[in-house]
């Protein structure tokens, strides 16, 4: 018995998550699906482990944007803010596509916050056009201020 709880502490230690098991960016990985990552993540934002889904949303901003917002801890402190926070643990989010570009997709993505109000973002995902190990990798570029749904129209974007 000693023996078998033995090996489930090590199968346990061993099976961590850390932040090198994120997923990566990559070429097979469309705008949506690059979209959806990060929605889910930030949805479920303290699995496996805290602001993994933070974690995971950086992996996928876009290297202009990381030089804009700095480094991880600034971009978190930004998700933390007013303007993002809402983001985090929300219960439920709908996408729908505004404007596909062979570089640029735009999607309006509606959020139902933990508090049950529905707010919009305007989410820009671009290829990247450079010569990095990211070319032609999908990466979100700017994420618009929320809005309430009877808020009008959406003033893009910051980066995010």
């Amino acid at each position: 018995m000693k023996t078998f709880l033995t090996y489930i502490l090590f199968f346990l230690l061993s099976s961590n998550i850390s932040s090198a098991d994120l997923l990566k960016p990559n070429t097979k990985l469309k705008p949506i699906e690059v979209l959806k990552i990060q929605l889910n993540s930030l949805k479920n934002n303290h699995i496996p482990y805290k602001d993994a889904g933070i974690e995971q949303t950086w992996e996928f901003a876009h290297p202009n944007n990381k030089k804009f917002t700095g480094p991880l801890l600034n971009f978190k402190n930004m998700i933390y803010s007013k303007t993002y926070k809402i983001l985090l643990n929300h219960i439920s989010h709908k996408i729908e596509i505004l404007m596909e570009a062979d570089t640029k997709h735009i999607f309006m993505v509606n959020i139902l916050t933990a508090d049950k109000k529905n707010h919009y973002y305007e989410w820009q995902i671009s290829k990247v056009e450079d010569e990095s190990d990211l070319r032609n990798c999908w990466l979100t570029t700017a994420v618009s201020y929320p809005k309430l749904k009877e808020q009008g129209s959406i003033t893009i974007l910051d980066q995010i």
